[in-house]
């Protein structure tokens, strides 16, 4: 059987795409993933997101997408796209354990947050270790907080946070910054930002107090050692499209984030569409991944009921069932 449409990732982009899709009774088929519900699963309050007054629980709020799409007709597999075949037609996906073929695809498999490679920080995120100041600077409201970084990323956290932080420490392993000049300037102006040159994090405090207490910092110079008391941690040292699995497939630029057609979610593959994180390197939030997921589902819909004008009635069954029927067409 050839699917109409195959989801892979199911994060706020994916479920969304598999909400609208599976309304257009276009049966979607999502592929789940290595972390089924994205980052927001590791995420214990998300309070931006509209229609929640008081806030909602990460998992909450993916659990509440995964069902609403399976309320409409979506199904759902275990496992990772490992590999694709995008020059053939029906597309080929392929998994741990199983080969599919599609008519459309839709790409939301997100960015994952680089990390320190620290056994704490799986244990601590979400409880004081954070990847994302807009999302959780809120909650550091008259605290003091590190950010860990010396890039645009880190510099434009670091401001941000200000706004709430009564002090922000910003941690880089060189002497000199890489941001952007304009980026370095302001924050090497704002009174509330302090650097800690020189210096890695070498772990975070603690687990066993359920959020983070302090940091260990290690100078890369000479060595030294010091717990540094702090209420919140900011990793700020980059994203990593999860594209690995499309090089050589789709465009994208040199990061990895897939380039879609101007307004559009059209990838440079006619019937290939990308979603939420994966094509964003920008603004990284569950609202605009979800806005994106909603825009490649239309966009699929409008690819697919084209694609049925090309063909009869029978043909089209045709092709569904697996034959070549674009011969016959």
């Amino acid at each position: 059987m050839i699917e109409q449409v195959i989801i892979a990732g199911t994060g706020p982009a994916g479920y969304t795409a598999a909400i609208y899709t599976a309304r257009a009774n276009l049966r979607p088929l999502v592929i789940e993933g290595t972390e089924p519900g994205g980052q927001l699963m590791i995420t214990t309050e998300v309070e931006n997101f509209p229609g929640f007054e008081t806030g909602v629980n990460g998992p909450q709020l993916m659990d509440a997408m995964r069902k609403q799409a399976e309320r409409f007709g979506a199904r759902f597999r275990p496992g990772r796209v490992q590999a694709v075949n995008l020059q053939t037609f029906p597309f080929r996906l392929v998994t741990e354990e199983e080969e599919f073929q599609c008519l459309s695809f839709i790409v939301a498999t997100g960015a994952s947050a680089r990390m320190l490679g620290l056994e704490t920080e799986r244990k601590l995120m979400g409880h004081g270790l954070s990847t994302c100041a807009t999302c959780d600077g809120f909650f550091f409201r008259d605290k003091e907080v590190l950010v860990v970084g010396g890039g645009d990323s880190a510099m434009e956290e670091a401001n941000f946070l200000t706004k709430y932080a009564r002090r922000v420490w910003v941690v880089h392993r060189r002497e000199a910054l890489r941001a952007t000049r304009i980026m370095q300037d302001r924050a090497l102006r704002n009174p509330k930002i302090e650097f800690i040159w020189d210096t890695t994090v070498r772990e975070l405090h603690d687990v066993d107090a359920g959020s983070v207490t302090s940091v260990t910092l290690e100078n890369v110079k000479t060595r030294e050692t010091r717990r540094m008391p702090i209420d919140g941690v900011f990793l700020a040292i980059g994203h990593d499209p999860n594209t690995g699995f499309l090089k050589g497939e789709l465009a994208m630029d040199e990061q990895g984030y897939l380039l879609t057609h101007g307004a559009s979610t059209r990838t440079d593959i006619e019937g290939v569409f990308a979603a939420g994180d994966v094509m964003d390197p920008v603004y990284r939030q569950a609202i605009t991944a979800a806005g994106t997921g909603c825009r490649a589902a239309i966009d699929c819909d409008h690819y697919l009921e084209a694609l049925k004008e090309k063909y009869t009635n029978r043909t089209w069954d045709e092709l569904a069932e697996g034959s070549d029927a674009r011969q016959k067409a």
